[in-house]
């Protein structure tokens, strides 16, 4: 049975009880979300994955890092090296996006160093293996593909993106010459080059109950990809993302009666004032299914800093309701992250998702914040740094100074903790 079917059945499964204690709630909380679709718990049953995460309302927001090999760097310990730094800065999942190389080989060495949920693209390793044949990406077949995918979930992937709501009618929307930049999903670009050169619908689509049948049998969550998201400011909202966001709400239902999990991917780039709605209106378009966004980039001019650009509209995304935070890194757009890319993409997208957990759970998120305003208070370094979300980078910026080491160099002995003493609330 899958967690959904579990759930439904009115059982707690141990996976729910181990990460409704790690998030401090009830494991009922857990448990109806899932019965309901709200909340999902990618948990292959092939692969005990010591630190799996549930992801929707009432629960922290998540973090996912993407990882993989390029043709520029096709090599295994590249991969590795970037998974271990996006797992040392505290990511709660990572996705092996593998364009080159042993692909088998990669994804199964990043499901032996992930502790914690492991996603992928299967249309990747499938278009890429029939362009490497020499017959191009168009002459992929519909069994090739679904045999990458069983291949995925038979290793024990926690969760797949797959970009069903690209068909050729919502493709079209995006193709008619109105956007700026077109189709920017690799995956919805595949899916688009195959049904143009083979006259057919998306197979992902047209053939979705054996998609669930393989996901079902394994327990692999469905990420319901956005294949049509916008890729500029100028292209979001647009008909062709609102069309595709409408097919895969009827899927989430499909998935749901077949008990399988899913979630739904959102944009990409859109203008700040359009993040609340966007997130409001997948919601309800959705039944409410947790949400899983690519940032989103509010501004298009800050290459070098879109991991920047990605935690303020993380943040806000995650205000309005979404749950599951993709990391942008500073080299997006620009070529393959290197470890310390990957640190500060993880990093910002930490602290984007933690502002907004300080919004929607209140209290109990908020106390690391107090926590942290009373070490300031004491003038404790060692407690700040213990607190601080990078505790690495905070000790390696810290620059003592005046004449009493427990103040900083901005300040000195002008500190206001040194002047007027230690405020009453630092003492509680």
């Amino acid at each position: 049975m899958t967690q959904l079917e579990i759930a439904r059945e009115g059982s707690i499964s141990p996976e729910v009880r181990a990460v409704a204690q790690l998030e401090r709630v009830e494991p009922e909380l857990v448990r109806e979300g899932l019965a309901a679709g709200t909340i999902v718990l990618p948990a292959n049953r092939n692969r005990l994955c010591p630190r799996p995460a549930a992801i929707g309302p009432g629960l922290r927001i998540k973090v996912n890092a993407n990882v993989g090999a390029s043709s520029a760097d096709p090599g295994m310990e590249g991969v590795l090296a970037r998974t271990r730094a996006a797992l040392d800065a505290g990511a709660d999942a990572v996705m092996d996006l593998s364009t080159a190389g042993d692909l088998d080989a990669i994804r199964r060495a990043v499901l032996s160093e992930s502790p914690v949920s492991v996603g992928t693209v299967p249309i990747y390793q499938a278009a890429i293996e029939a362009a490497t044949a020499g017959s191009g990406v168009a002459s992929m077949s519909e069994e090739a593909l679904f045999d990458v995918i069983a291949r995925h979930a038979a290793d024990g992937v926690d969760f797949i993106t797959v970009h069903c709501g690209v068909t050729r009618e919502t493709s079209a929307l995006a193709l008619n010459g109105e956007r700026l930049t077109g189709v920017v999903s690799r995956g919805g670009a595949f899916t688009i080059c195959w049904m143009q050169a083979n006259e057919r619908e998306n197979p992902l689509y047209a053939r979705f109950d054996d998609l669930l049948d393989i996901c079902r049998q394994h327990d692999v969550t469905l990420s319901l990809g956005d294949g049509l998201r916008p890729g500029c400011l100028a292209d979001g909202s647009d008909s062709a993302q609102l069309a595709e966001t409408a097919v895969l709400g009827q899927l989430v239902l499909r998935a749901r009666e077949a008990g399988v999990q899913a979630m739904v991917e959102g944009p990409g780039h859109l203008p700040l004032d359009h993040v609340a709605p966007n997130v409001v209106l997948q919601k309800r378009l959705c039944h409410g299914a947790p949400f899983y966004v690519l940032g989103p980039l509010v501004t298009d001019i800050a290459p070098g800093y879109d991991h920047i650009s990605g935690a303020i509209g993380g943040a806000l995304a995650g205000m309005a309701g979404a749950d599951f935070l993709c990391y942008l890194t500073p080299a997006e757009h620009l070529g393959l992250p290197s470890v310390e890319d990957v640190r500060d993409g993880v990093i910002a997208s930490r602290i984007a998702a933690h502002a907004a957990d300080v919004v929607r759970l209140g209290v109990g998120a908020r106390q690391w914040d107090d926590d942290m305003a009373r070490a300031r208070g004491n003038l404790d370094w060692p407690e700040q740094f213990r607190l601080a979300i990078d505790p690495k980078r905070a000790r390696a910026r810290h620059r003592p100074g005046g004449n009493r080491e427990t103040t900083c160099s901005m300040c000195g002995p002008y500190c206001v903790f040194a002047l007027l003493g230690k405020p009453a609330a630092a003492h509680k």
